[in-house]
């Protein structure tokens, strides 16, 4: 299931859903939770949320990965891995444009 809310420039600023998290060889596809919102000093999007648990991707992250690339429905988009919470979840951050926003055309 996928939930978006649109923003004022038609883009969807709210993403839950599936999502493929790749780091080199792993590929790993969990569910999550993403929001977003454009920064207009900077310019750019900021983009946040976190994933669901998943035993192979916390045990990367203890071995310390810390960057991946995030796709969602084949738009890919660089992120930041924070530590598991209690829960086993992963905090995930980047800054342009997030993975739920397809690529534009031309």
């Amino acid at each position: 299931m996928t939930e978006d809310v649109p923003g004022e420039d038609g883009r969807d600023e709210d993403y839950r859903g599936e999502a493929t998290i790749e780091t080199g060889e792993l590929s790993v596809t969990v569910a999550v939770r993403l929001s977003a919102h454009f920064e207009p000093i900077e310019g750019r999007y900021r983009w946040a949320g976190r994933a669901a648990p998943d035993d192979t991707l916390t045990a990367r992250l203890r071995a310390g990965l810390r960057e991946a690339t995030v796709r969602i429905g084949g738009s890919p988009a660089r992120a930041r891995l924070g530590e598991p919470d209690p829960w086993g979840g992963v905090r995930l951050t980047g800054t342009g444009r997030p993975p739920w926003h397809a690529t534009p055309a031309g």
